[in-house]
């Protein structure tokens, strides 16, 4: 029997390790996703693994109605194409009544900030969002004042950290400022942000500074030490996101904000659809950066511990592939809640697999493949086309996990991803006589065929039905009797 005492050191020794986790460490939440798992399943998931902060990039009612009671702190979003309604102050009013006070009781969602617009004044979008985002954040906060909840709930903009940068010439985080193009914007911005005491949200991607930028030195992405360090006065710099989050400090103490508190928003590392992208990377960049906040240890300019929101939870099949094919796997966790790698989110080291999401329900085990009794292959290229227009291909890609399949073996992982996106129907597991099914695992070596899970969508739409089935059922009872 194991002493009262020992179970109580190791009862402490846990809830040390939360408590840190809980500090400073949560999770991006995105739901672009052909087959979501329940929101509860997956709120279970995260309370089980001890993530006490979660951002959201909306506000849907079926998820904040799953954080309900949860106790997590919750980061909800309004989405680019709705900044333009935001600057009409009764929408705003509006939307912070269906989307926040609402919530806002004993029980309810422990909401902290609104999120308005994602990354608005990136330069991809071509100024799309200039005119509307200053607006929209200052109705919303308007909105939060006036409904009574401005003091603890603050409205902000997660921004990429493309709206600073550093001079080519002088590449050193005190040489940073914000944007030429927007720094008039983003003045008027961070001194809003600090006169509510919101915080400033950047998003910092040390895998895209690497994917981007064919000489970058691969080892200043990640925390071991090992690239030649960046001189900066009497700064040393050894890692990209340290350079880069206090190239922003340089901006707001430039904008007359300097103590400005900052939240990384997004970070993290994609798991396939890409060389660079892997799980053993992922793994490495994972470990470096939880050690780092584990320890408390700032930046050079920064010495207090960093609030960051892990990019992401859950893989999303649905995600834009326009920025690169590794946009679909960002998660820790697969899109069935499995997690990928071991780690540890309190930074200590003591690296095991996080808590697997709980009662996901799968299709059943079988997959499409190409059918090699087949001799006329003339119209495999068309179909796998269709196929992969259809479904996620983006693990063939170079470099991904599944780039040494042979021919054949791309065309089956082609048909089947467009068969289980359209949840194994009989039909999509033709192409012209090419495909058949099978209940062979189709996965070859680090080539996971995956089974989709059941779409919690589909699930919650059957039961209004089942309940019409029943109640006929018991209908025709009652008369027979």
């Amino acid at each position: 029997m194991v002493p009262a005492t020992t179970i109580l050191i190791w009862v402490t020794w846990l809830a040390m390790i939360l408590g840190c986790l809980a500090e400073n460490i949560g999770v991006n939440w995105g739901m672009m996703t052909s087959h979501p798992m329940l929101p509860t399943t997956v709120v279970d998931m995260i309370k089980a693994n001890g993530i006490k902060k979660v951002k959201l990039f909306d506000a849907d009612s079926w998820t904040l109605g799953a954080l309900a009671g949860s106790g997590i702190e919750v980061m909800v979003g309004i989405p680019n194409d709705m900044l333009k309604q935001m600057n009409d102050y009764d929408n705003a009013k509006d939307w912070v009544k269906a989307n926040v006070t609402k919530y806002n009781f004993n029980g309810g969602v422990k909401i902290k900030y609104v999120a308005v617009g994602n990354e608005p004044f990136l330069e991809s979008y071509n100024n799309s969002f200039d005119k509307t985002t200053f607006p929209a954040l200052k109705n919303i906060q308007k909105a939060l004042n006036e409904a009574g909840v401005g003091d603890k709930i603050k409205a902000t903009i997660p921004l990429n950290a493309d709206v600073y940068n550093s001079p080519k010439d002088k590449p050193v985080p005190s040489s940073g400022n914000f944007r030429s193009n927007i720094r008039k914007t983003m003045v008027d911005i961070v001194k809003f942000l600090h006169s509510n005491k919101a915080p400033f949200v950047v998003n910092i991607y040390p895998f895209l500074s690497l994917y981007q930028n064919p000489d970058f030195p691969v080892d200043f992405a990640f925390f071991d030490g090992g690239s030649r360090p960046i001189n900066d006065n009497e700064h040393q710099y050894t890692n990209v996101l340290d350079a880069n989050f206090d190239t922003l400090v340089w901006s707001l103490k430039k904008a007359g904000v300097g103590d400005t508190k900052i939240i990384v928003g997004e970070v993290g590392w994609p798991t396939d659809g890409d060389k660079q992208a892997n799980v053993e990377y992922a793994k490495k960049f994972y470990d470096g950066l939880l050690k780092k906040l584990g320890s408390k240890k700032g930046t050079p300019m920064r010495p207090s511990p960093m609030d960051v929101y892990l990019f992401g939870l859950l893989d999303e099949d649905l995600k834009s592939v326009a920025p690169g094919n590794f946009e679909r796997h960002w998660g820790i966790f697969r899109y069935d809640g499995q997690p990928k790698f071991p780690m540890d989110l309190s930074g200590h080291g003591h690296d095991k697999y996080l808590v697997r999401a709980k009662r996901v329900p799968y299709l059943p085990k079988q997959w499409c493949v190409l059918d090699e009794s087949v001799k006329d292959l003339s119209a495999l290229p068309a179909n796998m086309d269709y196929a992969c227009s259809h479904g996620d291909c983006t693990a063939l890609g170079y470099g991904s996990s599944c780039n040494n399949l042979d021919a054949n073996g791309n065309a089956s992982y082609a048909f089947n991803m467009y068969f289980q996106i359209l949840d194994q129907d009989v039909r999509a597991c033709n192409f012209q006589g090419l495909a058949k099914i099978t209940t062979k695992n189709a996965s070859q070596g680090t080539c996971l065929f995956p089974i989709q899970i059941e779409s919690a969508g589909e699930r919650i739409r059957s039961v209004p039905m089942m309940s019409i089935v029943i109640t006929v059922l018991v209908l025709v009872v009652m008369v027979a009797l």
